[in-house]
């Protein structure tokens, strides 16, 4: 296993906002610090998303279609049998995976993917049950509408709420952002499904005509970070802008998130984009970056090995590949760090083991499982 240590950063503030506006990241530069990241596992293509089983194995998803579980020692098995077809194109393929809550018992793994289909490809979610070599029982239980060209801002993240409810996050497809706002498409929203693909019936856009009903919330551009708070059960995104603009939010049913008529970023051209940063009726974020950390994967923080890091936010950056960890107090962000700029490689997911250690996953041709802890 290679070891190497990480940068600490100095302890920064947010930027206080002006009048109507969200605080701002004040771009923290990683030094030297106190981390350390071993290898555990390599040889992966593209990992995209990374599940800590409950024996000490892991489930790793690859962009290109293949599922694999990697033992205790790190070895990596032959790809399971069972994956659907996926659209390996670009930003879509294999994505995010979350197991079931009553894993224990059923086996059921959750993965969403991109799907081929009438009009071209959209994230789908599928379920099955989690067998030695293979998935068993597989069936799609949602499907984004519509499916549309292009191969870019599939989302997408898994996360169970407290009710047993899944909480899908998506992309507005890039080349369709003005569906965000459309309560008739589920591009760039958040859905909310039951665990068999029903609808909740408490969602708000239930019974509202001409409206999606497993619309949880919308405006969003492309979330690819998402997780549950352990104490209050609130889902916490993170979600790409575009050059500039990435934000956290803290998705409330049935609010508009303002993507793209409002916006802290602007067209990758330098063109503007929408009406400006702020409009009435429409959600600022909690906390936004510009330039932007590219967010994919986050957790709250809540193990033993990092007794300070308790409740703090981490997430995963694609640019320029970082570890950054938010301290949160009531809900805001009052100071922001950044670590692992030394490993120049992007930062598909987080997650925490059982002891405490810090897993995460690198978005490489040979993709790598990093074991993340206390150099000392």
């Amino acid at each position: 296993m290679k070891t190497k240590l990480l940068p600490l950063v100095f302890l920064l503030y947010a930027i206080p906002p002006a009048a109507g506006q969200a605080p701002s990241s004040p771009q923290p530069k990683p030094v030297e610090g106190e981390l350390r990241a071993t290898t555990v596992a390599k040889g992966l293509e593209h990992p995209w998303a990374l599940e800590i089983l409950p024996d000490g194995r892991m489930l790793v998803s690859e962009r290109p279609g293949r599922l694999r579980v990697i033992d205790r020692n790190g070895r990596v098995a032959e790809p399971l049998a069972g994956v659907p077809t996926v659209v390996a194109r670009r930003q879509g393929g294999l994505l995010d995976i979350a197991r079931s809550p009553s894993f224990a018992q059923d086996r059921l793994i959750y993965f969403s993917f991109a799907e081929e289909g009438e009009g071209g490809a959209g994230t789908a979610v599928a379920r099955a049950v989690l067998a030695e070599r293979a998935l068993e029982k597989v069936q799609v239980i949602w499907r984004q509408a519509p499916k549309v060209k292009g191969d870019n801002h599939f989302g997408s993240r898994l996360v169970f709420g407290r009710d047993g409810n899944l909480f899908v996050t998506l992309g507005d497809r890039f080349a369709y952002r003005d569906q965000a706002q459309n309560l008739a498409t589920t591009l760039g929203k958040i859905v909310r499904i039951q665990p068999d693909g029903g609808i909740p019936k408490d969602n708000p856009f239930v019974g509202r005509e001409g409206a999606r009903p497993e619309i949880w919330s919308y405006g969003h551009r492309n979330v690819q970070a998402a997780t549950l708070h352990p104490e209050t059960g609130q889902l916490w995104t993170v979600e790409h802008g575009a050059r500039g603009g990435d934000e956290l939010n803290q998705p409330q049913a049935g609010k508009n998130y303002g993507w793209p008529v409002i916006t802290y970023g602007v067209d990758y051209s330098g063109a503007k984009i929408g009406e400006g940063t702020s409009k009435a009726g429409m959600e600022q974020p909690v906390y936004y970056w510009d330039p932007v950390i590219a967010p994919s994967g986050a957790l709250i923080y809540t193990g033993n090995l990092f007794p300070k890091w308790n409740g703090n936010l981490l997430i995963g950056s694609l640019q320029p590949g970082q570890l950054v960890r938010l301290e949160m107090t009531a809900g805001r962000v009052s100071n922001e760090h950044r670590y692992g700029g030394e490993l120049g490689a992007r930062i598909r997911d987080v997650q925490q083991a059982p002891d405490g250690a810090i897993y995460l996953i690198t978005d490489e041709n040979n993709g790598r499982v990093l074991r993340i802890e206390p150099a000392k």
